[in-house]
């Protein structure tokens, strides 16, 4: 990202070598024996991905093989560089990112370069929010960049909804490693999030090198990683239905459907003494969806399976993600809409689950 503030650096001279101090050679000869650690480790990664058998050669830099023992890397491979729906997404994300950073003037250029440290991420997510996040501006050295981006992945975490402790596909480790796959899957989750004004190409898929080191040899597997599912996982702007339809051209017609499925649900709830008045914001704790989901299929929904009475973002978005379970037990199809959507109180989203419960059981009485 352009604009960074650098600390300032005193103009002093140069030492000149004739009289470098003791420690200035101690420190030298420390150099090149980590130097040519990182060479002789280089030799070695280079000869497991360039061995015999193996499908594809990988030309790594030496700091990626630089690794302890059990310790994994992840890198994508070269030529998925070249994988058309690679390059659009990288591309569609760095433009989705400069036009929300736009008042901040920041422009990120290059996704690993600018984002590994967290302070683009911080950013981010602060406009995406307009939320304050309680951590520093700037950060030079890698312990502060570390601490920072820690701060910043749990937000990020907890705004998706996300378990503190994981597993995830990011970590601070590999987005401060400049790890492209890390970072890519943590944007496309926030822009998936935020419901980004964005068109992401459908199911890119990449080839993944992953290299670990044991027992002091360098072992290496490929495998493809997928980045971005369909047009439903997508959540975005993508193939319209009748609802878009209704929205955009039929709003008498949508208050129809909308009378029409308001009664339908309370038919159902007014058997247990509940009634729903509107169903953008009553259906987005997800509490109502479970008790309909028991009611229609003639069961008792278990109090322990959701929360009667969510205070919070994760609880409401555990009951709606419970009660899509219980609609694929059912029988029927994955929702066309995320459980994120039904929490935001997103009207279409919620008239989509509420309709395909409505042509399935309609007749049921």
């Amino acid at each position: 990202a352009s604009q960074r503030p650098k600390s300032p650096r005193p103009n002093t001279p140069r030492k000149d070598e004739a009289n470098e101090s003791f420690w200035d050679k101690i420190g030298t000869l420390g150099r090149k024996k980590k130097i040519k650690e990182v060479q002789e480790v280089q030799v070695e990664g280079k000869h497991a991905i360039d061995s015999p058998g193996s499908p594809m050669s990988v030309d790594v830099p030496p700091d990626d093989y630089n690794l302890d023992d059990n310790e994994e890397r992840s890198m994508i491979e070269p030529r998925s560089y070249e994988d058309p729906k690679l390059k659009e997404l990288i591309e569609i994300l760095i433009e989705w990112i400069n036009d929300v950073l736009a008042p901040e003037r920041i422009i990120v250029k290059h996704i690993e370069e600018d984002l590994y440290d967290g302070m683009v991420f911080h950013k981010l997510i602060e406009q995406l929010t307009n939320k304050t996040l309680n951590v520093q501006e700037v950060t030079q050295s890698e312990a502060g960049q570390k601490q920072k981006l820690q701060t910043v992945i749990n937000s990020a975490n907890h705004i998706l909804g996300l378990s503190r402790y994981g597993p995830h596909k990011w970590s601070v480790e590999s987005i401060h490693s400049k790890n492209v796959v890390a970072i890519l899957h943590l944007l496309v989750a926030l822009a998936r999030h935020f419901r980004a004004p964005i068109r992401m190409p459908e199911k890119c898929v990449i080839d993944v090198v992953i290299v670990q080191k044991r027992d002091g040899q360098l072992n290496h597997r490929i495998v493809s990683e997928e980045l971005t599912g369909t047009y439903v996982d997508l959540g975005l702007r993508c193939e319209r239905d009748a609802f878009d339809t209704l929205f955009d051209h039929a709003p008498d017609k949508l208050q129809v459907v909308k009378r029409s499925l308001l009664t339908f649900v309370n038919k159902q709830l007014n058997k247990i003494n509940l009634e729903v008045g509107d169903l953008e914001a009553e259906f987005s704790d997800g509490v109502y969806l479970c008790l309909l989901m028991g009611l229609l299929e003639g069961y008792f929904v278990p109090l322990h399976h959701f929360f009667l009475t969510p205070k919070t973002f994760d609880e409401k978005l555990h009951n709606v993600t419970q009660s899509f379970e219980l609609m694929m037990d059912a029988g029927l199809g994955k929702p066309k809409a995320r459980p994120e959507d039904i929490v935001n109180a997103d009207l279409k989203s919620t008239l989509r689950v509420l309709y395909n419960l409505f042509t399935r059981y309609k007749n049921t009485h």
